[in-house]
This record gives C-alpha cells, structure tokens and sequence, in this order.
C-alpha cells in the first residue's frame, strides 16, 4: 500500500536526523515466542508520525508508520503477517513479532517525530533456537556428543577428559548449527562419561555408559 504522505524516504530520514535522541538495544528472543519492541517515551500529545523501519536477513526494507494528526497508518514492503502492531497505535505504538520465526533476525527501529525532537529507538533482535542434544556410544571407547541446529552455536565439555575433536557445521542454511564432539578414551578403563552442552537457552548433561565388549 503507498504512503501518501510520507512523500519520500530521503525525506522523512532527513527529518528524522533532526533534534535525534537515540538509543539502541540487543534483545534475544527465544524461537516461537512472542517479541515486544516499544518506542521511545515521549510526550503523547506532541507526537506527529510514528515509522517502524525493519531490516531482516536477506529481504529489503519495509516500514510500518502512523500519522497521529489524521489517525492514519500505512506500510511499505512488509508482507509478514506475524509483524503488526502490538494494538493500536493511536494508543501504544509498539511492535510486535508473534510468533518468532528464525528469519526475523534483524533490526527494527522506531522514529518518531514529535514537536519536542525527534527519536529513535533500534533493536537489534536475535533469535535463539535451542539446540536437540544426543549422546552415542559409536564404538569401543568412542562416544560422539551432539548439538543439532542450534542458534547460536553451542559448546560441548566432557567428564572424563578424552581425546575429543569437536567440528560446526551449518544447518540448512538457515542460521542454526550444529556441533558435534567426538571423543575417544584408547585404552583407559573409563565406564561413565558425561556431555555437558552449554548453549543461551539453557544447558543440558547427557551421561552414558560405555561398553566394554
């Protein structure tokens, strides 16, 4: 849908660097959930025009922006029906991502324009996927733990020490990895060994035991 009056973004972002106050923020969100981004507190009644402009990972710009004077709100290039307005905008002009898919890794700003200054809040939103964490014996005093399609990449530690080598691979290309530690105890005479996968979603043990035969 055009922006009618918004006449040009060369325009508005000249505007925009006039009088700016700003402030940026890294926020991690964790995959399927819900993501709140809000604006900078200003004076209500001194607001003129709201944008939110994102930039994701691969796609072009798109922006979603609110004209307080007329009531009106228009977009451009934003098709993802999972990024709206957390509610009205006329009363709260937050953004919401719901539910949070990997691709909505990015940058989300919100400009507003007010008769006091201008400001500018941007967030720099990280996705985080938890990774699926196993545990195998593969053979005699050889056991290989993994984290698979993880964001971001996890990392692997081992009770009792061996001979590991621990190797990233990506994943589908979508952003995740995985992380897999093979390790080998020779001839010690180990029974129990433990994985620990540390990763930003929480940090898992896996223990097993080996086989002797």
């Amino acid at each position: 849908m055009p922006c009618t009056w918004i006449t040009s973004d060369l325009q508005l972002r000249l505007i925009l660097t006039l009088f700016l106050v700003a402030v940026e923020t890294s926020q991690s969100v964790l995959v399927d959930t819900k993501a709140l981004l809000t604006c900078p507190p200003v004076r209500w009644p001194s607001v003129l025009v709201v944008t939110w402009e994102i930039v994701l990972r691969d796609k072009p710009p798109c922006f979603r922006a609110y004209r307080r004077d007329t009531n009106q709100t228009t977009r451009g290039n934003c098709t993802d029906k999972r990024i709206t307005w957390a509610s009205r905008p006329d009363k709260n002009p937050a953004l919401q991502v719901d539910p949070v898919a990997i691709t909505h890794d990015g940058n989300y700003t919100c400009q507003i324009v007010t008769s006091d200054g201008n400001f500018h809040h941007e967030y720099h939103l990280q996705v985080l996927v938890p990774p699926d964490v196993t545990l195998i014996q593969t053979e005699k005093g050889t056991a290989v733990c993994k984290a698979a399609a993880g964001k971001p990449a996890a990392q692997i530690s081992w009770t009792s020490e061996g001979d590991c080598v621990t190797e990233q691979k990506p994943y589908w290309g979508n952003g995740t990895v995985t992380v897999q530690s093979t390790c080998r105890w020779g001839g010690r005479h180990v029974l129990n060994v433990s994985c620990s996968v540390s990763h930003l979603t929480g940090n898992k043990s896996l223990l097993i035991q080996l086989s002797q035969g």
